[in-house]
């Protein structure tokens, strides 16, 4: 635990989101923190439950004369996208977050923060802690496995939360009052192919695309990062078409919700070209990093001579395979006509792993149309059943309807011009939300999200500013004192 961050203010938050922050707390691996969290809401004496699914909620009596106040939940979850540069030795599994100070920012020393969404639980666990705070009743709901298909909200039992409103704490952007989201699928493509023997004349290479600054691919898909995999790609179809390139393998992409940073392919070209190889491929690096100078400053492209593999693809499986990646959509489908700015519908092709004659791949697409969310998921099996490949569409959550007559946004954009003197911002975001889900088991809930600002969620870049959660702190605890009594 980092006791400089733990000091910062509000304390009684950072110092929950450090003692959150030393647990493991992988997606699908969330044993030991819901421990941890369960333990903690049993040892300030609160009324503490573990759900079917997997979910802690806690619940916490009105302080005295807010008795009549409607309950809210606090919401979040407590899982994380576990992403790190690859020269970083850190096992997930097993250490906590190294966070430091840098520049009015909370980083992580070469991996994730986890301030998505550790901020939200810490926050929430600030207040269950507390004992002078105002506030009506509070049910804590501490949710899992968000970043890998939302199984937690899902699943979350009914008739268990009493609440009329849901503070959901998992939006990234201060000053936003977020109302909506986009609903989300998967689709997950895998395929066998014909391998044989690697040309014994050959040179072989590893190839390298990396220092890109990849990001959440709801968030972030609109400002022009490139696509790892979609990069490699790109090198792997014109080199084999001018050199006769032969691959091994491939590794690019690491979760299936992060825009890719790192490719990786070890492939063979004839001793002959390898030369003329190594020159083009220096002037492929150029061209890309001249096509995304601004958006992409760090990025390499290049190639590195390594030991010869045993085998190579087929050359028709090859060639069909580079085709259907570089046919497979990717990035912004359609921007929103009725909300400015904000993305409809995306899709990110987030994972390759090609090796020993299996190739497999994840794509995540967005939309806060459901139609158009599906006609992009079949524009992806498209791209691949040509090959005979097998796939499959699964983790499909709903997108969360905006209700711009809500009582409690209106409690809250009244509340952020007298404190803030500035109008919030009213949006939807493209991102997915535990909101939609949680409303289709409790529909009678008025539900708002917001939170302190976090840059480059599900990367290694992730960070959040200091001084944003002082202010999101304040926020959240007038906005309690302000929720509406029972009628």
């Amino acid at each position: 635990m980092n006791k400089e961050v733990a000091k910062l203010n509000p304390s009684v938050l950072w110092e929950s989101f450090e003692q959150l922050n030393s647990i493991p707390r992988p997606s699908k691996k969330e044993e030991k923190v819901v421990a941890f969290v369960k333990k903690f809401g049993e040892d300030l004496g609160l009324e503490t439950l573990l759900d079917s699914a997997g979910n802690v909620i806690i619940r916490k009596p009105a302080t005295k004369g807010m008795e009549n106040k409607k309950t809210v939940v606090l919401q979040a979850h407590v899982d994380m996208v576990c992403q790190k540069n690859a020269d970083v030795d850190f096992d997930f599994d097993t250490q906590g977050i190294e966070s430091y100070i840098e520049d009015g920012w909370v980083k992580a020393k070469g991996t994730t923060l986890g301030a998505d969404n550790g901020i939200g639980v810490a926050a929430a666990m600030a207040v269950l802690r507390s004992n002078d705070i105002e506030h009506g009743p509070i049910e804590a709901l501490f949710t899992i496995d968000e970043e890998t298909g939302m199984t937690g909200a899902m699943n979350l039992q009914e008739n268990l939360l009493k609440a009329d409103i849901l503070l959901n704490m998992d939006t990234e952007d201060e000053g936003e009052l977020c109302i909506g989201c986009a609903g989300g699928i998967d689709t997950n493509i895998t395929w066998q192919y014909a391998q044989e023997q690697a040309p014994v004349n050959g040179k072989a290479y590893q190839l390298t695309v990396k220092g890109l600054k990849g990001g959440h691919s709801g968030c972030d898909i609109h400002l022009g990062r490139g696509n790892a995999n979609k990069l490699m790609n790109r090198l792997l179809w014109s080199t084999y078409n001018l050199f006769g390139l032969r691959v091994s393998e491939i590794d690019g992409g690491g979760l299936r919700n992060a825009i890719p940073r790192e490719s990786f392919a070890k492939v063979v070209v004839s001793e002959e070209k390898a030369a003329e190889f190594e020159k083009y491929v220096a002037e492929f690096a150029s061209t890309v990093k001249a096509e995304l100078s601004t958006t992409e400053p760090k990025l390499e492209v290049f190639a590195a001579p390594t030991d010869r593999p045993e085998n190579v693809m087929g050359i028709e499986a090859q060639t069909d395979i580079i085709a259907a990646v570089y046919a497979c959509p990717n990035g912004v489908s359609r921007m929103s006509a009725d909300i400015e700015g904000l993305v409809e519908t995306s899709t990110s092709l987030a994972r390759i792993i090609l090796k020993d004659g299996n190739f497999s791949a994840q794509s995540l697409t967005r939309s806060s149309v459901d139609s158009a969310k599906l006609d992009v998921a079949h524009q992806i099996e498209a791209a691949f059943k040509m090959l005979g490949a097998t796939i499959e569409h699964g983790g499909e959550y709903p997108g969360w309807a905006p209700n711009p007559k809500s009582n409690i946004l209106n409690v809250m954009r009244d509340l952020h011009v007298e404190m803030f003197d500035k109008e919030a911002i009213v949006n939807a975001v493209h991102a997915g939300l535990e909101c939609g889900i949680i409303g289709e088991h409790y529909p009678n809930l008025d539900m708002i999200s917001f939170g302190p600002t976090i840059k480059n969620p599900h990367s290694p870049d992730e960070m959040c500013k200091i001084d944003t959660v002082e202010r999101f702190w304040q926020y959240l605890l007038e906005t309690l004192k302000r929720i509406p009594e029972n009628n």
